[in-house]
């Protein structure tokens, strides 16, 4: 367990070394406990952490501190999740220092321990508010005895299954991302809808967010075919696409990665006229822009342009690359500190302020809670252009507009 303390120390948060995944400008990353793509992950050349000496103490218990909110971070600080841990970590207190609060006190948990034996942890020690876990599968476990406590959970998992019950899910949800390209290409006059959607749950769930999707915008899905992402299945499935439809749109519900590998075999049969659609898992991939093939094809992701600033900020502070999910923790605590204003210390977190329909503004844009407890967000629609990604339909500044 360590602490963040921003008002009282210039170099706050220990660093702890271990392995990192989730890739910004490399692979997806999967976690295997639910069978979700966490979206949007660069990965630093290095493990993530300070070059210079900056932790905090370890101390044995809190120290009493009747001033300040007790806020807990529990993500995986040690094991295969640590640099991701880390890396969240790291941007909450960029966040603390940024907006030089004084009235919330971070303590971070590791979960790779145990999700319960962290979660109760965070209670005995008097935390009002957890922010994370990170999966799915932690967050299940974490929330009942958090609500046995009423104390509320902001996941950064994007598995929306595990939200409820006091579990709020801030991950970057899939279905959000179709939902806003399937509506931006029906306004510009495409009816008829294929998808490639890879076997598992995230396909799954993108399949049928796609037949929501579609359904909602007055367009038709004419074939949906899936796939196991070896080079024999993804031929096989669009070569059903081409023999059992016409259409003029293509979801590729899958990584850049696998993007870059199926776009080319779509174009050789039937596909190539198509306007190919991707959901966020594009925008973690920067390579897409070098394939000719893919050029001209959209997505919905949220903005990176405040990612960057806070991307280099942590750069000159940590001496590496953060993981894009980093973001979700700086939000958090942009959440936490806002609410803090009317908050009593020493006083259950007030739960009702989470569903503010207005909601709430941060690094990745405007996002806020819906009645199911999931994070609904405004959304970008991006082309994947020569050597870049353009914006081409601006994300709302909020959710008047």
């Amino acid at each position: 367990m360590t602490e963040t303390d921003a008002p009282r120390q210039a170099d706050v948060f220990a660093a702890v070394k271990r392995g990192a995944r989730i890739a910004f400008m490399g692979a997806a990353l999967f976690l295997a406990a639910c069978q979700s793509i966490v979206p949007k992950g660069p990965a630093p050349t290095t493990p993530t952490g300070p070059t210079q000496p900056t932790g905090p103490e370890v101390t044995q218990g809190l120290p009493t501190d009747t001033a300040r909110h007790r806020v807990a971070l529990l993500v995986p600080m040690s094991g295969p999740n640590a640099g991701v841990g880390q890396s969240i970590a790291n941007a909450t207190t960029l966040a603390l220092l940024d907006t030089k609060t004084d009235r919330v006190r971070i303590t971070t948990y590791d979960t790779a321990l145990g999700a319960a034996a962290a979660v109760n942890k965070a209670l005995a020690e008097g935390n009002r508010l957890i922010l994370g876990p990170l999966l799915a599968e932690d967050a299940r476990i974490i929330g009942p005895i958090a609500a046995r406590a009423n104390v509320p959970v902001i996941s950064f998992s994007n598995d929306a299954s595990a939200a409820g019950n006091g579990v709020y899910i801030m991950g970057y949800n899939p279905n959000q991302s179709i939902e806003r390209v399937v509506g931006f290409a029906r306004e510009k006059g495409l009816s008829n809808f294929g998808a490639l959607v890879p076997r598992g749950t995230y396909g799954e769930r993108a399949g049928n967010a796609l037949l929501r999707a579609v359904e909602q915008a007055g367009g038709t899905v004419v074939s949906m075919q899936t796939f196991d992402r070896s080079p024999a299945s993804i031929t096989a499935a669009v070569k059903k696409l081409q023999a059992s439809s016409s259409y003029d749109a293509l979801l590729i519900a899958d990584s850049g990665r696998v993007a870059l590998q199926v776009a080319p075999i779509v174009r050789k049969n039937g596909g190539a006229t198509a306007r190919l659609l991707g959901t966020e898992l594009w925008n973690t991939d920067a390579s897409l822009a070098s394939s000719p093939v893919l050029r001209g094809a959209w997505f919905a992701s949220v903005s990176d342009a405040l990612y960057r600033q806070l991307a280099t900020k942590y750069r000159a502070r940590y001496g590496s690359a953060p993981f894009r999910l980093s973001s979700l923790g700086y939000d958090a605590v942009l959440l936490t500190v806002r609410i803090a204003q009317d908050w009593k210390p020493g006083t259950a977190f007030p739960n009702a302020r989470l569903r503010d329909a207005g909601g709430f503004s941060g690094i990745d844009g405007a996002f806020r809670f819906n009645r199911t407890g999931v994070a609904e967000r405004a959304l970008e629609v991006s082309e994947v252009g020569a050597g870049a990604f353009t914006v081409i339909d601006a994300a709302p500044r909020g959710f008047g507009e």
